[in-house]
Protein backbone atom coordinates (compact mmCIF):
# COMPACT_ATOMS: atom_id res chain seq x y z
CA UNK A 1 0.00 0.00 0.00
CA UNK A 2 1.45 3.32 -1.02
CA UNK A 3 1.35 6.42 1.13
CA UNK A 4 -1.01 9.32 0.40
CA UNK A 5 2.03 11.33 -0.76
CA UNK A 6 2.80 8.69 -3.39
CA UNK A 7 -0.78 8.79 -4.66
CA UNK A 8 -0.77 12.60 -4.65
CA UNK A 9 2.45 12.64 -6.67
CA UNK A 10 1.10 10.18 -9.24
CA UNK A 11 -2.10 12.18 -9.59
CA UNK A 12 -0.22 15.49 -9.94
CA UNK A 13 2.04 13.99 -12.61
CA UNK A 14 -0.89 12.61 -14.58
CA UNK A 15 -2.80 15.91 -14.36
CA UNK A 16 0.28 17.85 -15.41
CA UNK A 17 0.89 15.57 -18.39
CA UNK A 18 -2.71 16.09 -19.51
CA UNK A 19 -2.42 19.87 -19.09
CA UNK A 20 0.82 19.87 -21.09
CA UNK A 21 -0.77 17.82 -23.87
CA UNK A 22 -3.72 20.20 -24.00
CA UNK A 23 -1.46 23.24 -24.01
CA UNK A 24 0.67 21.83 -26.83
CA UNK A 25 -2.40 21.03 -28.91
CA UNK A 26 -3.86 24.50 -28.38
CA UNK A 27 -0.52 26.17 -29.18
CA UNK A 28 -0.32 24.15 -32.40
CA UNK A 29 -3.83 25.25 -33.31
CA UNK A 30 -3.32 28.90 -32.32
CA UNK A 31 0.08 29.88 -33.66
CA UNK A 32 2.68 27.12 -33.93
CA UNK A 33 5.43 29.41 -35.23
CA UNK A 34 5.45 31.82 -32.32
CA UNK A 35 4.79 29.13 -29.71
CA UNK A 36 7.39 26.57 -30.75
CA UNK A 37 9.30 26.72 -27.49
CA UNK A 38 6.10 26.34 -25.45
CA UNK A 39 5.14 23.28 -27.49
CA UNK A 40 8.58 21.73 -27.00
CA UNK A 41 8.50 22.30 -23.25
CA UNK A 42 4.96 20.89 -23.07
CA UNK A 43 5.89 17.71 -24.92
CA UNK A 44 9.05 17.11 -22.88
CA UNK A 45 7.32 17.83 -19.59
CA UNK A 46 4.40 15.53 -20.41
CA UNK A 47 6.79 12.68 -21.21
CA UNK A 48 8.78 13.16 -17.99
CA UNK A 49 5.58 13.42 -15.92
CA UNK A 50 4.22 10.18 -17.34
CA UNK A 51 7.49 8.39 -16.67
CA UNK A 52 7.62 9.65 -13.10
CA UNK A 53 3.97 8.67 -12.51
CA UNK A 54 4.62 5.13 -13.74
CA UNK A 55 7.74 4.66 -11.65
CA UNK A 56 6.16 6.04 -8.49
CA UNK A 57 2.95 4.03 -9.00
CA UNK A 58 4.86 0.78 -9.07
CA UNK A 59 7.37 1.77 -6.38
CA UNK A 60 10.26 1.67 -8.82
CA UNK A 61 13.80 1.99 -7.55
CA UNK A 62 14.29 5.16 -9.59
CA UNK A 63 11.10 6.84 -8.35
CA UNK A 64 12.86 9.56 -6.38
CA UNK A 65 15.29 10.32 -9.22
CA UNK A 66 12.36 10.50 -11.64
CA UNK A 67 10.56 12.87 -9.28
CA UNK A 68 13.61 15.12 -9.11
CA UNK A 69 13.78 15.25 -12.91
CA UNK A 70 10.04 15.79 -13.11
CA UNK A 71 10.23 18.77 -10.74
CA UNK A 72 12.97 20.32 -12.89
CA UNK A 73 11.01 19.75 -16.11
CA UNK A 74 7.84 21.13 -14.55
CA UNK A 75 9.60 24.26 -13.28
CA UNK A 76 11.03 24.93 -16.73
CA UNK A 77 7.71 24.29 -18.47
CA UNK A 78 5.89 26.51 -15.96
CA UNK A 79 8.27 29.38 -16.65
CA UNK A 80 7.81 29.01 -20.40
CA UNK A 81 4.03 28.68 -20.28
CA UNK A 82 3.66 31.57 -17.84
CA UNK A 83 5.29 33.85 -20.41
CA UNK A 84 2.21 33.49 -22.66
CA UNK A 85 -1.15 35.11 -21.94
CA UNK A 86 -3.27 32.30 -23.36
CA UNK A 87 -5.48 30.64 -20.75
CA UNK A 88 -4.30 27.15 -21.70
CA UNK A 89 -0.70 28.25 -21.12
CA UNK A 90 -1.57 29.76 -17.74
CA UNK A 91 -3.47 26.61 -16.73
CA UNK A 92 -0.52 24.49 -17.81
CA UNK A 93 1.88 26.62 -15.80
CA UNK A 94 -0.29 26.13 -12.70
CA UNK A 95 -0.45 22.36 -13.22
CA UNK A 96 3.32 22.27 -13.67
CA UNK A 97 3.92 24.19 -10.44
CA UNK A 98 1.58 21.87 -8.52
CA UNK A 99 3.33 18.82 -9.95
CA UNK A 100 6.79 20.16 -9.14
CA UNK A 101 5.73 20.73 -5.55
CA UNK A 102 4.22 17.23 -5.24
CA UNK A 103 7.37 15.70 -6.71
CA UNK A 104 9.62 17.61 -4.35
CA UNK A 105 7.67 16.20 -1.42
CA UNK A 106 8.67 12.72 -2.60
CA UNK A 107 12.37 13.48 -2.13
CA UNK A 108 13.51 12.79 1.45
CA UNK A 109 16.81 14.65 0.90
Amino acid sequence: MQSPQFRKSVQACEECAAACDHCAAMCLADNPQSMQSCIRFDLECAAVCRTAARLVARGGMFSIAACRLCALACDACARECASFAAQHCQSCANACLACAQACRHMDPA
